[in-house]
């Protein structure tokens, strides 16, 4: 990507690691280190100089470091540097695979993600809402209650689309302000060093032009694992759902994921799950024969 979309997400240049620690040394305040905060400080966050103070190396080197002009910072010096930005494990190892020398190769070609058959029959009979995202959190496949519950989960649609984009998708989220940035930092730790992929390259720079919420998100660079939790959902048919939602990796492949939404027997929300799944179910051909149009006339 270039001209302006590339500008705006910030992938002009080949410097991760820099953006890196520039993004996370603005999220830490003086006081969080321990350090006194007097005076105007022009930036938000730490200076350059206590960040190189507090992990034991120099200021020049440092700078050096969040320009891009040193590329090869040794994992010591790396682990210094998140102790002092406050990362935690997850963090910590994205800043480790990002600050490690990249061996010079031909570009990959795109492959295509396949989901692969025994998991397409389970989504056919888990009785629950389930679908299958690829690594860049494409929809490959999903079953008809995942769809009731969200119509936006559907094969061919992107999540990051979806929620950022899409009004009706974000009113199904009460807590969408605090789920959606969670869903960018999920997504940046799957993909890892390869920010410059084609696909992130343009789904990042097409997002960052049409949502002023995505593109802060972006911005920050927080690191989350991808893990199961609870959300809550408003639904227009069924009213308000508290599901867990399971996301487990689907072995033998490039980083698809089976994300299973589900709710706690015997509450509102599995009752309500359950009412939806019979407004989504087909007619079956007791129905179609129960139907007046179809049954035999009285004597």
């Amino acid at each position: 990507m270039t001209g302006p979309a590339a500008t705006v997400v910030g992938m002009n240049d080949d410097n991760r690691l820099g953006d890196y620690l520039r993004a996370r040394r603005e999220q830490v305040t003086p006081e969080d280190v321990g350090l006194p905060a007097h005076g105007v400080r022009r930036v938000p966050g730490l200076r350059r100089e206590e960040v190189a103070m507090l992990a034991g190396i120099s200021a020049d080197y440092y700078l050096r470091l969040e320009q891009g002009r040193d590329r090869n910072p040794s994992v010591q010096v790396l682990e210094a540097l998140a102790g002092v930005l406050q990362l935690d494990a997850t963090a910590t190892a994205y800043l480790l695979r990002i600050g490690a020398p990249r061996p010079r190769s031909r570009p990959r070609r795109p492959r295509r993600e396949t989901v692969p058959t025994e998991i397409s029959q389970l989504l056919s009979v888990i009785g629950l809402p389930a679908f299958v995202e690829g690594r860049f959190l494409d929809v490959l496949a999903a079953n008809p209650l995942a769809t009731a519950l969200s119509p936006n989960v559907r094969v061919g649609e992107n999540r990051l689309r979806s929620v950022f984009l899409d009004p009706a998708e974000q009113a199904l989220h009460p807590d969408w302000e605090r789920t959606a940035p969670r869903l960018v930092a999920g997504f940046r730790n799957r993909i890892g060093a390869d920010v410059d992929d084609p696909r992130v390259v343009q789904l990042v720079g097409e997002l960052s032009l049409a949502s002023d919420d995505f593109r802060r998100a972006w911005a920050r660079h927080d690191v989350k694992p991808v893990q199961s939790r609870l959300i809550r959902m408003d639904h227009p048919q069924v009213g308000e759902l508290h599901l867990g939602m399971a996301k487990l990796a689907i072995e033998g492949t490039d980083g698809l994921m089976l994300v299973i939404y589900h709710a706690e027997p015997g509450t509102p929300t599995a009752e309500r799950l359950a009412l939806l799944a019979s407004l989504a179910a087909p007619p079956t051909m007791l129905d179609a024969c129960d139907s007046p149009s179809t049954s035999s006339p009285s004597p």
